[in-house]
């Protein structure tokens, strides 16, 4: 099964399937006008939610897909294992370690018919930083740049109970914060978006707290989190925060916090700011990998003398 193009709108942004190992996963992508791209920026949503996530149209420029495009680079949007396309041949959703098996091989599926550029950055938002992150601790397939997280962190905010389930998704202005935040076209737009959370992914949310440090302890490359103003799924106090850090292998982890914002960053009227900021985190992964040191060839053993008899 090859990549699909599907429809395409107005903004360029266009449908696309990608073959995982004959796993469909839909998503959207949109493409620079002219030239190569500079990279790839992979986008992967939270819970319940689905790849529009990260186009918001709500307003002008608040989409990641055509600031990504108008800045040269190409922005994959995927709907996870378990959601769009896929959720035919997964009705259950997968585990955390098989989406990230199966996110690998539709990337690298992508990778196979695309230009890819500089390589593959992730942009993820709540539950797909969980996949982001174990995708990273993988070290399988497309070596990823860097990955730039909003919407989760290691220590819960709220009770098991109050996350969202397969029934349902939990207190769900805990996802929003005041209304304030938001365009009014982004309620009507998010009703769109909204999709049932697989059962696998539901059982396994509550343990994230449990599964974090073993991951974090295989996560090799630069990782940035975004904390908004009113996130109120995860605690960000300085005692989370370290808690956060402290397991990372990451070369670099920086920590961010997004004023005027609630969870659904990218939905907000602060999308603009943060999908810049994201954006930026790339360009210093990309300026730390073009001013690394030379690596000298390593030398080679040098054998002793043979006797002359």
């Amino acid at each position: 099964m090859s990549p699909q193009p599907l429809n395409a709108d107005a903004s360029g942004t266009r449908e696309i399937t990608l073959d995982a190992d004959g796993i469909p996963l839909s998503g959207l992508i949109a493409e620079p006008s002219s030239g190569r791209p500079r990279a790839v920026v992979v986008a992967v949503h939270g819970g319940g939610m689905r790849a529009g996530y990260f186009d918001s149209r709500a307003r002008p420029g608040l989409s990641l897909l055509s600031l990504g495009a108008d800045l040269g680079y190409t922005v994959l949007a995927v709907d996870r294992p378990g959601y769009g396309s896929s959720a035919t041949w997964l009705p259950r959703g997968q585990a955390l370690a098989e989406q990230a098996a199966t996110l690998h091989d539709g990337l690298a599926d992508f990778a196979a018919r695309h230009d890819t550029g500089a390589g593959l950055f992730v942009v993820a938002h709540s539950n797909g930083g969980k996949l982001a992150l174990a995708a990273a601790a993988e070290e399988r397939g497309q070596a990823l740049l860097g990955l730039d997280i909003s919407g989760l962190g290691s220590r819960l905010a709220v009770r098991t109970d109050q996350l969202p389930g397969q029934n349902g998704h939990g207190d769900w202005r805990r996802h929003w914060g005041s209304l304030r935040l938001y365009p009014p076209d982004a309620f009507r737009q998010g009703r769109h978006l909204v999709s049932p959370v697989p059962e696998l992914e539901a059982r396994e949310g509550p343990l994230w707290p449990a599964m974090y440090p073993a991951i974090a302890r295989r996560v090799r490359i630069p990782v940035r989190f975004t904390f908004a103003e009113q996130e109120q799924w995860w605690l960000f106090d300085d005692d989370a925060l370290d808690a956060l850090r402290r397991p990372l292998a990451a070369p670099k982890t920086v920590i961010a916090h997004q004023p005027d914002a609630g969870h659904n960053l990218s939905l907000g009227w602060a999308a603009r700011t943060y999908h810049l900021k994201a954006l930026g985190f790339l360009e210093d992964c990309l300026l730390a990998r073009d001013a690394a040191p030379a690596q000298r060839p390593a030398a080679r053993p040098v054998s002793p003398p043979v006797p002359v008899p």
